[in-house]
């Protein structure tokens, strides 16, 4: 994995849309509601990284964080109209938790 950029990424202030056709997805494929997902970006650490193995048509954004309930997230997303725009959220593999247990070890 690429590591992160210092620079913002975010719209100020952050805000969301969703496709529900997303939403529905999320819930019933991982059950991580729209509330989680958004949850991860508001919280620290997050560690946010391109993808660039889904970045063909729109620049393609991969967020790896917590929840407060401390559930350990996988959320792709994009940003359009200065929103963020959750394609996919589900937890973390192992290895990505690994990456993100590294990534909040060096920056804390």
């Amino acid at each position: 994995m690429t590591r992160p950029s210092k620079k913002r990424l975010f719209p100020e202030p952050i805000k969301f849309n969703w496709d529900e056709g997303n939403a529905d997805k999320n819930w019933l494929r991982h059950h991580v509601s729209q509330s989680e997902s958004e949850f991860v970006f508001f919280n620290e650490p997050k560690f946010v990284f391109n993808d660039t193995t889904h970045s063909k048509i729109e620049k393609r954004f991969i967020c790896l964080g917590k929840t407060k309930q401390g559930r350990y997230l996988f959320v792709s997303f994009i940003i359009r109209d200065q929103k963020i725009r959750v394609i996919s959220a589900r937890d973390m593999t192992s290895r990505e938790h690994q990456e993100f247990d590294k990534y909040e070890k060096e920056n804390s």
